[in-house]
């Protein structure tokens, strides 16, 4: 029997031992119970993700809240064009680069990210309660470790 994970993961077979599948499964899960959670609040997952991230920093740039929340500039700039039209967020040109528009939570934002925040609070409760607190430590540090490995 071999013990070369290239075979081992090849094929239908290996299919189902592949972490990485697993991975993406348990994402796709957690954004789906996430954007459950904020549909009747009028938000997507990567709009509470921009809210959440200007509750840390104020006057983020389009591209650093792009890279926060795991979307293209693209799609971010689409994220803050609807977050704007809401009123959820002000933006204004940086004073240190005139062309670079910096964003900030107004005060419907703010009032509106401590709700969706309190729901995705309670999706990852849910998930705690899974784990019993060796495994909790167990499973974040296998995460860190898989990112660390795939980011050389």
């Amino acid at each position: 029997m071999t013990t070369d994970p290239a075979e081992l993961l090849a094929g239908s077979k290996g299919a189902q031992l592949r972490l990485g599948l697993a991975i993406k499964q348990a994402e796709q899960a957690m954004m789906a119970a996430k954007a459950d959670a904020l549909r009747d609040l009028d938000l997507t997952v990567p709009q509470y993700a921009v809210l959440l991230q200007l509750t840390e920093r104020s006057e983020m740039s389009g591209a650093q809240l792009a890279r926060g929340a795991a979307v293209t500039p693209q799609t971010m700039a689409g994220v803050l064009a609807n977050l704007e039209s809401k009123g959820l967020i002000e933006r204004e040109p940086s004073e240190l680069h005139g062309k670079v528009l910096v964003t900030r939570l107004s005060e419907a934002g703010r009032a509106a990210v401590a709700e969706a925040d309190a729901r995705a609070v309670g999706i990852e409760a849910v998930l705690w309660t899974a784990f019993d607190e060796s495994e909790r430590d167990r499973f974040r540090s296998f995460l860190q470790r898989a990112t660390s490995v795939l980011q050389k």
